[in-house]
């Protein structure tokens, strides 16, 4: 368990660190800032790449909406959740510190004026988009991207591709998304840039946490119907063949050979 803890620790960290060290360091850079598109690839690089590197050791959740999702999907156990959550919020917010340590390095650079890529609402929203606006968007955004992450690590799906496909969702997610929350998903991502930043970030954290988790959770439930549904139909037509095949024996017996010309 403690490895697979220090697995959640680090991604996470490098999610925080390069997701929003993407938006900090490089969105605006002075001529070849890499904008809205190169902060969503960041977001989903930093994704893939642990998924890679820690999937088969903790799983890469490194978000408590996901491992919430996850469990109630059925497919991860309940009693190991909180210990997850607290190594992804604990990395998230050593992430953000560091961010800040190597941010505070520029001449004139401000957190007051410059942030860490924290997640608000009403006048914290990068668009001004208005409470209501910012919780469907992070329910909805949230659903999505764990239907894509339990669908992708499904069973039947296809082999080694998981980590790309659920990549390239929180990619696009975030291109949906910054401009009306700054894109958060992810409780413990928008935990650790509030607790550097404090003020406004802070208080409108709660909102970071309810809207994914239910967005999270509703998934994981769906999901599990979705497949009890197509388990269901599989076991079916497997029935419906056995039973096709014991009303026809006749049709497993081999061809007569042919009279040769």
């Amino acid at each position: 368990m403690s490895r697979k803890l220090a697995a959640e620790f680090f991604g996470t960290l490098w999610l925080v660190l390069g997701g929003c060290g993407s938006a900090v360091l490089a969105a605006a850079f002075p001529d070849v800032g890499i904008g809205l598109l190169g902060v969503s690839f960041a977001f989903g690089l930093t994704v893939l790449t642990m998924a890679f590197a820690i999937g088969h050791i903790s799983g890469c959740h490194l978000n408590p909406a996901v491992t919430c999702g996850l469990v109630a999907a059925g497919r991860f156990k309940a009693s190991e959740a909180l210990p997850y959550i607290a190594a992804q919020v604990i990395g998230a917010s050593v992430g953000a510190f560091l961010l800040y340590g190597i941010a505070s390095g520029q001449p004139g650079w401000d957190i007051a004026v410059k942030g860490l890529a924290a997640n608000g609402f009403g006048e914290a929203s990068p668009g001004k988009y208005a409470f209501g606006a910012g919780f469907i968007t992070e329910v909805v955004m949230t659903f999505f991207f764990l239907i894509v992450i339990l669908g992708a690590t499904s069973a039947r799906a296809p082999a080694g591709f998981a980590p790309i496909a659920i990549g390239l969702c929180l990619t696009l997610i975030h291109l949906i998304s910054i401009p009306v929350t700054n894109t958060s998903v992810n409780p413990a991502r928008s935990t650790g840039p509030a607790f550097v930043l404090g003020g406004l970030a802070l208080q409108q954290l709660w909102m970071f946490w309810v809207a994914p988790i239910l967005g999270g959770v509703v998934a994981g439930v769906v999901h599990r119907w979705l497949s009890t549904e197509a388990e269901e139909d599989a076991l079916d037509r497997a029935a419906a063949a056995v039973s096709a095949r014991s009303a026809s024996p006749e049709s497993l017996a081999p061809m007569p050979a042919r009279e040769p010309r």
